[in-house]
Order: C-alpha cells, then structure tokens, then sequence
C-alpha cells in the first residue's frame, strides 16, 4: 500500500495564448481566444479599450488586428485577471476586457 502523500496542485489555473478570430465592426469589439487546458476561452477587447491602452482618438478598421498585437500581452493579462475571477459575459461564456478593466 502507497502511504506517500499526494501531491495537489493548489495553484490557480492559468490561461495561454489562443488565437485572433478578428474585429467585429458592428460590435466594435476585436474577438480573441484563451486556453483554459484543453478548453477555448472566447474573449473580445473593445475598440475603445485598444484606443485608450494606446492614447490614441481612433484607429481605423483596417488597422485593428495589428493594434492587438501589439497590446496583446496587457490585454491578455487583463483577460487572464478576469478569467480568475470568473467575471464571464454572454452565451456562450467568454471574457470581455473594457477600457474600465485597466482602470482597476
């Protein structure tokens, strides 16, 4: 009989880099993924959020995706944040990063 103690992972779960599903013009959001072990995590960002992370009035469109990219590691973050906190939004669930979530 194995009398060893089990070791348990206490540590919180952590969420890695999914993928970019693009911007969204009408919802003005640019939608993303996280993965949650072997689970995706759908995530958006607003335009306003992107806008205020780069102290710019508004980017165009056609220049969101690169945008993210470049804010990607803090918006990611903030993401990873409220994914901890299961502040989940919408059906399906997902994350919803807003310009006021960088304010906390």
């Amino acid at each position: 009989m194995d009398r060893s103690p089990q070791l348990q992972d206490d540590s919180p779960p952590t969420l890695t880099r999914g993928s970019i599903r693009g911007y969204e013009d009408d919802r003005m959001v640019l939608l993303f993924s996280m993965i949650d072990g072997d689970r995706e995590v759908p995530c958006a960002v607003s335009a306003a959020a992107m806008d205020e992370l780069d102290r710019v009035p508004r980017t165009p469109v056609h220049q969101r995706e690169e945008q993210f990219t470049r804010l990607r590691d803090r918006i990611e973050a903030c993401a990873s944040r409220k994914f901890l906190a299961r502040e989940f939004e919408g059906n399906p669930p997902g994350i919803i990063v807003r310009g006021i979530d960088f304010r906390k």
